[in-house]
């Protein structure tokens, strides 16, 4: 009898807590895959079809439900309200620096403003004169500045511009002198890449077929076209594609480009743009650049393990490699007799730190290292050929920039998770180190100050050790009481680099504890760690999540009803597949415009050109692969998963909202923990925007959620 009774009340406890969340309805439809012997159920796939009207009545409704959530929590509005005070601190940030012919381009934005202007000076101390205003340039509406490239004379430039975080742009051109825009106008073109021919009255820029991100095929075959300034887009040239080139066989999915560089005059380069991080180039004298069929030589192809940073300099060509060095090397060839098996070594490969980047000025190249944690600058002298240690003001993550290589005057950058950005000038020649003419440091008030970190190695999985940041206030404590925050991506090879984040610190004085586990698929700990997070080794990726959260509760920093994780785009899979594997470490999650359906990534509008990272169908290897990484796959009905919210960009062609989308129809309709599953749908944004006022209320969205799941008091619902 007693054990009668228990059933009845648990079920009692189910079906109440269940019934609070009247979901809209989302109907299953037999659909399925079969691929190499194997059938892959998809009773989601109707929500793919997103145009039609009833998957975007879908969406509407569950954008809005999740509306009727989102607005009845403490916390959220205060969060925004805090961030913008707090950007009102921080000086003018200043970026995307370019130099031609004594005039220096920016973007600059102030203080509280939303999205940044562009702006001019007459030499790098000059007098600062606006060009152009996204915020008025079209009435009614926000623009977000992609891309600027002014012409090699200083004469022109021309402004790639998007909407509501679109990632396609419309390209304008402005005469600097008059501020007055030419009569051309280019759309729809890609939102990165566009530069000048030496001429200075042609543009070389991405072009795309159609502008609807939601079609599989918009992006396929795109081409490089060479716009004469003054024509109709029309007659623009069809410069470098596989149409032009069908000898080259570029694939469909990839992005073909061209490239200038002023330092090596002498010739024009070409190459094929996707995810896979070896370089493919190719290069011709410049003699032929207007020639109806340029004779391409190969510069380099991915079985040369080139990666990372390439520099062209004179007859030079400098790269970094991994080539029998996992932490990769540094090495260079002539572009007169290219030949990387026999090139010369540079810099050889560090045991204990990574060669990251390259960056040069007009005598020296800089290499930058990493431990993992924090940056180390080598700077090779072109002429010597010797390599001497920069000695850097503090340590952290750095970042160099060298916007004129015809001087030896650069910027460097400094920050870490708990100290702001902080800008020098820098002299190659004498070393010297000065506050700089363009970014100030922010000071935030005290809390954020006194917020300390941690590095700690945890033994994951399969024994291996991997790296955990914590950031918290001095002296929680560590009785499992504390809510926590873990955010992690593992994809691309990209780290976690260290760096002062206002959203999440905003947490951290709040008494969040703020965890971010440098899984594999980054590369921190170099080529070998990233490999071992990519395609087939994925699971590695969301198992050193798991590995690092089951360190966090066994030590006390939090327990599982009060732990949040969050995964963004690709980061996606590692979530949701965390939640997913272990749903009890897990109070809340964030699956943030995030790949959770990799078996249908590849048709998606940038799909295919994510095959290179993550894998095709139509490999029956990458394909078992494809679906141990796909969260919706493994989602299983009466299972008890925590609270969830996803997150979609309308505008998002990098992700289309069906992924995260399907993820949450899933887990409404399986999960029996009676904790909330929400869709939130952002219509004024894509995978991204500059917009502030948008993405502080997006984040606060998300953060209030699972902060709100986690228990933590000032994220309650309103009385």
């Amino acid at each position: 009898m007693k054990t009668l009774t228990a059933i009845l009340f648990a079920l009692v406890l189910f079906f109440s807590a269940s019934a609070q969340y009247h979901y809209p309805l989302t109907k299953t439809a037999d659909s399925t895959d079969t691929y190499f012997g194997v059938t892959y159920h998809d009773p989601y796939r109707w929500l793919e079809y997103i145009e039609t009207p009833e998957v975007a009545t879908w969406f509407k409704q569950q954008a809005t439900y999740t509306d009727s959530i989102l607005n009845t929590l403490n916390g959220r509005d205060e969060l925004i309200a805090e961030w913008k005070e707090l950007d009102k601190l921080r000086p003018a940030v200043m970026s995307d620096f370019s130099y031609e012919n004594g005039r220096l381009f920016y973007r600059k934005t102030m203080p509280g403003e939303n999205v940044g202007k562009i702006y001019y000076r007459e030499g790098v101390n000059g007098n600062e004169q606006l060009l152009f205003d996204p915020t008025s340039y079209i009435s009614g509406k926000t623009l977000s500045v992609q891309f600027i490239s002014p012409s090699y004379d200083g004469k022109k430039l021309a402004i790639a511009y998007s909407e509501q975080g679109a990632e396609l742009s419309t390209i304008k051109f402005i005469d600097v002198d008059s501020k007055q825009f030419l009569k051309d106008s280019l759309f729809p073109t890609l939102f990165f890449g566009g530069s000048w021919a030496f001429d200075n009255n042609s543009f070389i820029y991405g072009w795309i077929k159609s502008a609807d991100s939601k079609d599989p095929a918009s992006r396929l075959n795109p081409k490089t076209k060479l716009h004469a300034i003054g024509t109709d887009m029309s007659k623009d040239i069809d410069y470098f594609s596989n149409a032009t080139y069908p000898e080259l066989n570029i694939d469909p999915s990839v992005y073909p480009f061209i490239f200038l560089s002023e330092d090596s005059k002498n010739y024009v380069f070409a190459g094929e743009g996707s995810v896979q991080n070896e370089f493919k180039f190719y290069y011709a004298p410049i003699d032929e650049f207007n020639a109806s069929k340029i004779n391409w030589k190969v510069l380099c192809t991915p079985a040369d393990k080139l990666v990372r940073s390439i520099v062209f300099k004179n007859d030079d060509v400098y790269a970094i490699t991994y080539n029998n060095a996992k932490n990769y090397k540094v090495i260079a060839t002539s572009l007169q007799h290219p030949d990387w098996n026999n090139a010369t070594i540079v810099a050889e490969q560090d045991p204990n730190k990574t060669i990251e980047s390259l960056a040069y000025c007009k005598d020296y190249m800089f290499i930058t290292y990493g431990d993992g944690i924090n940056n180390f600058i080598k700077k090779y002298n072109f002429t010597t050929k010797k390599t001497t240690d920069v000695k850097l003001p503090f340590e952290g993550s750095v970042n160099v920039t060298c916007f004129d290589t015809k001087s030896n005057n650069c910027l460097i950058g400094i920050t870490s998770w708990t100290k702001p950005y902080t800008e020098f000038n820098y002299n190659a020649e004498t070393d010297a180190f000065t506050p700089s003419n363009f970014n100030k440091t922010a000071v935030y008030p005290k809390p954020y100050q006194e917020l300390v970190s941690e590095e700690v190695q945890v033994k994951g999985h399969d024994g291996v050790m991997i790296p955990l940041s914590i950031i918290h206030k001095k002296g929680i404590k560590m009785d499992g009481s504390n809510v926590c925050f873990m955010d992690s991506y593992g994809a691309y090879g990209i780290s976690m680099t260290p760096a002062f984040s206002l959203r999440e610190n905003a947490l951290a004085v709040r008494g969040v504890v703020v965890a971010i586990p440098h899984v594999r698929g980054g590369s921190e700990k170099g080529e070998e760690w990233y490999r071992a997070g990519y395609k087939t080794t994925k699971p590695n990726t969301w198992k050193d999540f798991i590995s690092c959260a089951e360190y966090l509760i066994d030590k006390g920093y939090t327990s599982p009803q009060h732990l949040a994780g969050t995964g963004t785009s690709a980061g996606g899979i590692l979530i949701s597949r965390a939640i997913t594997e272990r749903p009890d470490l897990f109070a809340a999650a964030i699956c943030n415009v995030g790949c959770a359906n990799a078996l249908r990534l590849e048709f998606g509008a940038n799909g295919p050109v994510n095959i290179p990272e993550f894998g095709t169908v139509k490999d029956s290897i990458e394909c078992k692969a494809l679906y141990e990484m796909d969260g919706m796959q493994h989602v299983v009905s009466g299972t008890k998963y925590p609270a969830v919210i996803c997150v979609g960009g309308w505008n998002d062609p990098r992700v289309v909202a069906w992924q995260p989308g399907k993820f949450a129809a899933a887990l409404q309709n399986a999960s029996a923990s009676g904790k909330p599953v929400l869709l939130k749908i952002n219509y004024d944004n894509g995978h991204f925007t500059e917009d502030k006022n948008v993405t502080f209320t997006n984040f606060a969205n998300q953060f209030a959620f699972v902060m709100w799941q986690c228990g933590h008091p000032d994220f309650q619902p309103k009385k």
